[in-house]
């Protein structure tokens, strides 16, 4: 059995504007490029996410807890650590800095920047920030952005009109250089919304296998089943459970995965195949 290792952090998205906040690591990589992050600290032994996320401000950025926070979401995602796994499980905050909060990296950072969303890629930014920032409700798909991932992104949405009723699921892949791999839809009879929504995320993970893709980012609109998937939420419909069970197994052809939640706006091209799917099926 594949050993597992879990990490877990608080990490902050602090905007001004249409910018996002990035810090530079401290210490340097091997090869000599810098690595940047979105502030992230982990979680001492008793500590509180939120009290976590009040110290690493303090500690990290040198910032007074005068601050609004917000709980945004929690994201996990696999990523690979030698010849094992290593689960991440980052708890997410948004950051509200007053217009005369002064910044002062400490320890961990050594200098800091505002970035458009649109200049990630002329950055190295950490597997787990980009993750993070993937979710982002406000972010526009960049095509840089994804350069950056070094990975495919695969976009996935069912529908069921009446719920249940006649259901549909969709795909959408884009590659690491933001080029189209694939799409595509079909439909799966009549069925709950829940039901097509994990039938999608099956196709989408077989089309992937059968495109040879090793690093993937699986994005849909439906947050209890990005959470479920996530070990969040425990699965306990019957009706899902072997749909699961096999989206388990089509996940081991895979290096490194995640699972985003973004808006619906976000995934209208999933959600177009999706709908053109029980368009055919009943064309006259």
């Amino acid at each position: 059995m594949q050993k597992v290792k879990q990490r877990i952090r608080v990490a902050a998205i602090v905007q001004k504007g249409r910018e996002v906040l990035i810090m530079k690591k401290a210490q340097g990589r091997v090869d000599g490029l810098p690595v940047w992050e979105i502030p992230t600290g982990k979680i001492k032994f008793g500590e509180q996410p939120e009290e976590a996320m009040d110290r690493m401000l303090e500690e990290y950025l040198g910032i007074e807890i005068t601050e609004k926070i917000e709980l945004k979401d929690v994201v996990t995602f696999l990523a690979p650590l030698g010849s094992s796994q290593l689960s991440n499980l980052y708890i997410v905050y948004n950051v509200r800095l007053s217009d005369d909060t002064k910044i002062t990296p400490q320890d961990r950072y050594s200098s800091y920047k505002y970035i458009k969303v649109d200049e990630l890629a002329g950055y190295r930014l950490d597997e787990a920030s980009l993750s993070v920032l993937e979710m982002e409700e406000h972010q526009p798909t960049s095509l840089n952005y994804k350069t950056v991932a070094n990975s495919a992104t695969v976009y996935i949405d069912g529908c069921s009109r009446g719920n249940p009723g006649p259901a549909g699921i969709g795909y959408h892949i884009v590659g690491p250089n933001g080029a189209v791999l694939a799409c595509g839809g079909e439909f799966i009879g009549f069925a709950t919304s829940r039901v097509a929504e994990y039938y999608a995320l099956k196709a989408g993970c077989e089309k992937a296998i059968e495109l040879g893709l090793k690093s993937v980012r699986f994005v849909g609109d439906n947050l209890m089943m990005i959470n479920q998937m996530n070990g969040i939420y425990k699965v306990k419909n019957r009706d899902l459970m072997p749909i699961y069970d096999d989206i388990q197994e089509l996940l081991k052809n895979f290096e490194a995965c995640a699972f985003v939640h973004v808006a619906r706006e976000q995934n209208t091209r999933a959600d177009e195949q999706a709908n053109l799917a029980v368009d055919r099926q009943f064309a006259v």
